[in-house]
């Protein structure tokens, strides 16, 4: 707990999924937190749960070089956790530019931003994806699996690593690498993503709506295991073995997408609702999971939460959450 204690964190893509829990963690251990943000979302859980009233909130984009230079520079920052990207695929396939504009020069500019204020940079987590790995038929990935993307979103990702990685051993970066499956919890509202929609739909009493033939096999990562898999290689930075490496995050067991929502419909007590299965999801990949075990030796970290577990209390929030918005 006191690691944090007054640690002066910048946090990009704070009114996200993941950024919001992680900002909570922070604040609840103590760090003086600073958010970038782009747009204000006033339902996202950043702003609706309170969280801002004790974090510094910076207006603007991640492709501004200034703003992340002021913003490193006044808040003096010594921590950096990356988060901010353009995170959906629908979205990356129908507009390519902004999603590079944001996934990879976002990237570029946070890192130059880093590597001119080094004086005050002591670590850098990058938030990348399982998608940055492409298409490979040899599964689970472990972290020497090449970068491959090929569809918008997972080349925005591969790029941004490989970038990543360049500040690190040309400028001496301390940063780390973070790939992740797919991230489930309370606060997702974009509903075109599996879990909230099927959860939503579920608790509506509608039929959830599957975009694929569901076959497709993936693997879904709580979001408070994913919190403190963030922390624990964060805290880790700058040390031989952790500097300069990616590191998988995930519950090492795929699901397919129609097993995932059955799944959902039971802990929900909706088995009564048939699944819409309309096959028509397009630049996605077909298989995915991940091998863990660089994270398990060199951190000691294991996921704490079931997929039973972690699924509960997602439908718990999202049941208050329609209570709150019902009106």
């Amino acid at each position: 707990m006191n690691f944090w204690k007054d640690k002066r964190v910048l946090v990009t893509g704070a009114t996200g999924l993941l950024g919001s829990w992680l900002v909570d963690e922070l604040l609840r251990r103590n760090a003086q937190v600073t958010c970038l943000v782009r747009d204000w979302v006033p339902d996202s859980r950043l702003l609706s749960e309170g969280a801002t009233s004790r974090a510094r909130l910076v207006r603007g984009s991640l492709e501004d070089l200034e703003l992340a230079m002021r913003t490193l520079n006044e808040y003096e920052i010594d921590t950096v956790f990356h988060l901010g990207a353009q995170t959906i695929v629908g979205t990356a396939s129908r507009s390519p530019l902004s999603t590079f504009e944001s996934n990879i020069k976002g990237t570029w500019v946070l890192l130059e931003a880093c590597r001119i204020c080094d004086q005050l940079i002591e670590r850098v987590v990058v938030a990348s994806s399982d998608k940055a790995y492409g298409v490979h038929k040899q599964l689970p990935y472990n972290e020497d699996t090449p970068l491959q993307g090929c569809f918008p979103y997972d080349v925005s990702k591969s790029c941004a690593d490989l970038i990543s990685f360049s500040y690190y051993h040309t400028y001496g970066v301390p940063l780390a690498v973070t790939r992740c499956g797919n991230l489930y919890g309370g606060g997702d509202l974009n509903f075109s993503r599996l879990i909230p929609g099927t959860i939503v739909s579920a608790l509506r009493g509608e039929r959830p709506v599957i975009r694929s033939d569901g076959s497709y096999l993936r693997e879904y990562f709580y979001v408070r295991d994913a919190v403190e898999a963030y922390l624990d290689i964060a805290e880790r930075l700058p040390d031989e073995g952790i500097v300069g490496e990616a590191f998988n995050f995930g519950v090492e067991q795929p699901y397919s997408v129609l097993e995932l929502v059955q799944s959902i419909l039971a802990a929900s007590g909706r088995t009564d609702l048939e699944p819409q299965v309309l096959n028509e999801a397009k630049h996605e990949i077909p298989e995915q999971w991940l091998d863990c075990t660089r994270a398990h030796e060199r951190l000691g970290w294991k996921p704490r939460y079931t997929q039973q577990q972690g699924l509960q209390e997602t439908i718990s929030w999202y049941s208050n959450w329609l209570d709150r918005n019902s009106g």
